[in-house]
Order: structure tokens, then sequence, then C-alpha cells
């Protein structure tokens, strides 16, 4: 009696190990998937063109996005 305890205890480990590990996978498989999606519905832009349209912000604050960006891109 003691040995089928041992058994389903490591069928059940077994079983949620297995529904975790499929879950993931697919939730990597998934957020790639948006992320081509989102990537080819707005493609991303290296410049700092974006910043002269907005006239809101100031020159030291466009002087230091533009650093930010420069440094970034560096990398």
């Amino acid at each position: 009696m003691d040995n089928n305890f041992v058994t389903d205890a490591l069928t059940l480990t077994m079983f949620g190990m297995g529904f975790v590990f499929v879950f993931l996978a697919l939730m990597v498989v998934v957020t790639n998937v948006m992320s081509l999606l989102v990537a080819k519905i707005q493609p991303v832009t290296n410049d700092a063109s974006a910043l002269e349209s907005d006239p809101i912000i100031d020159e030291k604050t466009k002087a230091i996005i533009e650093a930010a960006i420069k440094m970034h891109t560096q990398r």
C-alpha cells in the first residue's frame, strides 16, 4: 500500500511539472508571435527625429534624451 502512494505522488508530480512546462513554453511562443506582430505593425525607429515634432520638450531635455539614446545604441 505504501508503494501505491509513492507511485501516485510521482504521477501527480510529473503531470503538474508537465503542465507547467507546456504552459510556459506556450507563453514564450505566444509572446514571440505578439512581438513579431507588433514589430511588423509599428517598426522601431532608431533616430531622434521624433523629438523634433514635440514642442513641449525644451532644448536641455531634448539634449539629455538624445545623449541617452546615443549611449544606449552604442552599447
